[in-house]
């Protein structure tokens, strides 16, 4: 019977045939750690992502008051559900 053991008299290629399925492993893992921390975190909304609601935009600056101080957080809300429904999305997809 021949074994990894016997590879010294050239009669097989030895323990040296494992390495290959490691190598394909570490290519594989390669691969998909690239896609993860390139491609796919695109689709995700990595730190690429544009934000939902603009700089300049009346719910922004709202927000911006608010945690400055000029406006309590009962103002805040009540104007927040006002501009919502003007500027806001109405709950669809999309």
């Amino acid at each position: 019977m021949q074994t990894l053991a016997n590879f010294g008299d050239g009669g097989g290629p030895g323990p040296w045939i494992l390495l290959f399925p490691v190598i394909w492993v570490l290519v594989i893992g390669g691969g998909i750690a690239l896609l993860r921390r390139t491609v796919w975190r695109g689709r995700r909304g990595g730190p690429g992502r544009r934000p939902t609601v603009g700089n300049d935009s009346p719910i922004a600056m709202l927000g911006r008051r608010f945690a400055s101080g000029d406006i309590d957080e009962d103002e805040y809300w009540r104007r927040l559900s006002v501009l919502n429904e003007e500027f806001g999305h109405k709950g669809g997809v999309g």
